[in-house]
């Protein structure tokens, strides 16, 4: 029977990497938060207007694709018999619907200022919606189907995991500037990836885990995630309506990357090793205390 760990031990792996839970752990449940977008500009991280877009991706992909994630989840849970993992789905739904649309707060506030996302956004709802949905398929194609979203959205929740914890650390930000709103907003949401960082894994583990989809859906995975970085990059940027933005997006992202103040993109080829290690378990990553201590002083969360 599946029991979770306490905060801070290490969970007792099975050779397919499938936790074995022995312990209890805090709970998963989604908070209530509000931010208010008055006064927060263009480009929230000043003099760094690819670094902004870079943080823009989020607004743009994540209201459409944690809808995604949740609608799967949700459909995994009466095949998730364990109470715990059980729990901690029905958390981790709750957790994503909220980052949707706080995301999709931001998305609505930039184009209210000049950010035109729109035509982005139809792209992005079509792909979720004929690529991502549940295709009205019936049983065993149903089941299949489901697995395979299941191991797509567990290997997008190991990037979201490392950024997440790349944003609880990302001094760089505060240096730099970065509106509070949206520090707050990216450092929220970030700590939460870190919170829930193991129950994608653990819910495609329990209702598949088969080695050779979680290979298949990491490297499908990746890949559309570097592809869906870029063209957002290069469509958000052609489509900022400043005249201060600079030229050349691609070199402004390789000097932001250089600098640290973005996320270097190689690790959508140097965290694919990691993630199919055998014995990998998401729990290896990022701190639970620096997400709860976050989550503990985060503005948003705790207004």
């Amino acid at each position: 029977m599946f029991r979770l760990p306490r905060i801070g031990r290490k969970p007792v792996v099975d050779p397919r990497g499938a936790r074995r839970y022995t312990e209890e752990a805090h709970v998963i449940a989604p908070r209530d938060v509000e931010f208010s977008w008055d006064g927060v500009p263009m480009h929230y991280i000043p003099g760094e207007p690819l670094a902004t877009h870079t943080i823009n991706f989020m607004h743009l992909v994540l209201p459409e694709g944690e809808r995604a994630m949740s609608n799967a989840l949700a459909e995994a849970l009466p095949l998730i018999k364990d109470p715990r993992l059980h729990e901690e789905v029905v958390g981790f739904v709750g957790q994503e619907a909220t980052h949707a649309s706080s995301h999709e707060g931001a998305r609505e506030h930039l184009s209210s200022i000049g950010l035109n996302t729109e035509p982005m956004t139809r792209k992005l709802e079509w792909m979720v919606d004929h690529v991502l949905g549940d295709r009205g398929l019936k049983g065993r194609a149903k089941h299949a189907w489901l697995c395979e979203r299941l191991g797509m959205f567990a290997a997008l929740e190991h990037y979201t995991a490392v950024i997440g914890e790349w944003l609880l650390n990302a001094n760089v930000l505060e240096r730099k500037g970065m509106h509070p709103t949206m520090l707050d907003l990216v450092r929220w949401h970030g700590a939460e990836e870190v919170e829930h960082r193991n129950v994608a894994f653990d819910a495609f583990m329990y209702v598949d885990g088969s080695y050779a989809r979680r290979v298949r859906t990491a490297l499908l995975a990746s890949f559309t995630l570097l592809v869906l970085l870029l063209s957002s990059l290069h469509y958000l940027f052609k489509a900022d309506p400043s005249k201060d933005k600079g030229r050349f997006w691609f070199l402004q992202l390789l000097s932001a990357m250089r600098r640290g103040v973005v996320p270097n993109i190689a690790l959508f080829v140097t965290e694919i090793p990691k993630y199919l290690n055998p014995r990998f378990h998401p729990s290896q990553l990022g701190s639970m205390d620096a997400a709860v201590r976050y989550l503990a002083q985060s503005p948003a969360a705790n207004g």
